[in-house]
């Protein structure tokens, strides 16, 4: 595991996201890593430091001035002596702080005194986080060479506010923490990625649309983990229910147009993995209101209209990524169907997948899928969407380095 003999400084400042502090030190040692708390003053009016201690089977170190600590300069000790700092809760204070070199407590010393990598997990009311001065900070810390994970966006503490500046979930910040500290090779670095996922959604009216059940579950793993081999990845998503991957660029589209107007906006790449049920066709004219239900009539037929084809799109793009992946989702004559798409596609692989409702893969977690190439079939056998992923992030690697 990434984190196995890491040893983190976890710096809790003062703010209502410090109760998810306690839930990240145990996600983070249940990984294997070590973590040392740093608390501020405010944080102890949130959590106390009997508790981060309790989790952390670790010292919490609260005062800059500590005889006790300060005995063999402490702080130096505590900025130099680990793998990672992660701040979470990172308040508009603490951050301000770190903007501006100051070092007036123990947690800003230790920031301004360490040449370790460090991740920030910013936490605020919605405002704070788009104030023009806690903007300018942000882009001081990333231009100096900090990480950052979210904020995100939902609800606030304070009832009835919502916006982005919810701190990130404690499992999203673990995997932002063994990204920065994985050493792996990263075959993919330099490379650009598009990866398309979800379904669309073709209005009807403004209550109704058409659809269809994928889940965006390989779509989202497959942007991933072409991240983790290093590319710059842009994930164009439909609407799903699932959270954005960490470390790729979210594009959220509703309907087949926009979903195409996103990927050609992001050409020349180098990748393109078209993952997304693109749904075959809209209504040629949504409704403006609500379509109302006539008794005794029969509904109006919808006329409908093809959608852009973006796989195909891309396939024949003047700017044509070196390799083109594209998905068929398939209920019967699997391979036949495939070869028919790679050629009209103009695609280097197909993935092909039976989506029948026996087989739980369309909304599920696992797939089987087939590889479709101009110069043959692969089967793979049942796997994890996460473990397709990674098998596909790593042969995409390996055809570019033999290009």
């Amino acid at each position: 595991m990434t984190l196995a003999g890491k040893r983190i400084v976890l710096i809790i400042s003062g703010g209502i996201a410090a109760y998810k502090s306690l839930d990240l030190v145990r996600r983070l040692r249940e990984r294997g890593a070590s973590v040392r708390p740093i608390m501020t003053r405010g944080a102890q009016e949130f959590v106390t430091p009997l508790a981060v201690g309790a989790l952390s089977a670790s010292h919490v170190y609260t005062e800059l001035f500590s005889r006790e600590d300060e005995q063999d300069v402490g702080h130096i000790r505590l900025a130099r002596d680990c793998d990672l700092i992660v701040i979470a809760p990172a308040t508009a204070d603490l951050m301000a702080k770190m903007a501006n070199g100051l070092a007036d407590e123990l947690a800003s010393t230790v920031l301004l005194a360490t040449d370790r990598p460090v991740l920030v997990a910013p936490a605020m009311n919605p405002k704070m986080w788009a104030h023009p001065a806690t903007k300018r900070n942000v882009a001081t810390l990333a231009a100096d060479g900090l990480s950052f994970v979210g904020p995100m966006a939902g609800e606030m503490a304070e009832g009835g506010e919502r916006g982005v500046g919810r701190m990130a979930e404690p499992l999203d910040i673990v995997a932002a923490a063994e990204r920065l500290l994985d050493d792996a090779p990263k075959p993919l670095a330099g490379r650009t990625a598009i990866v398309t996922s979800g379904p669309t959604h073709e209005p009807i009216d403004p209550v109704r649309y058409i659809a269809n059940r994928s889940s965006g579950r390989q779509g989202h793993a497959i942007a991933a983990a072409l991240a983790r081999l290093g590319a710059d990845v842009t994930l164009v998503s439909g609407p799903v229910t699932i959270a954005d991957p960490q470390g790729v660029v979210t594009v959220h589209v509703e309907r087949a147009e926009e979903m195409r107007d996103a990927v050609i906006s992001r050409l020349p790449a180098d990748i393109a993995v078209m993952v997304a049920a693109v749904a075959d066709w809209r209504v040629a004219a949504s409704a403006e209101q609500k379509i109302k239900k006539k008794p005794g009539e029969a509904p109006a037929p919808l006329q409908l209209t093809e959608n852009p084809d973006i796989l195909k799109t891309v396939g024949h793009h003047e700017h044509r990524p070196k390799i083109v992946v594209g998905f068929a989702a398939e209920t019967e004559n699997l391979e036949d169907n495939g070869r028919a798409k790679l050629e009209r596609k103009g695609a280097d692989l197909i993935v092909a997948n039976d989506v029948s409702p026996e087989t739980g893969i369309m909304g599920g977690t696992r797939n089987s899928v087939k590889l479709i190439t101009k110069v043959g079939v692969e089967q793979w056998p049942d796997l994890s969407k996460d473990e397709v992923a990674d098998r596909l992030a790593q042969l995409i690697a390996d055809r570019l380095a033999g290009a």
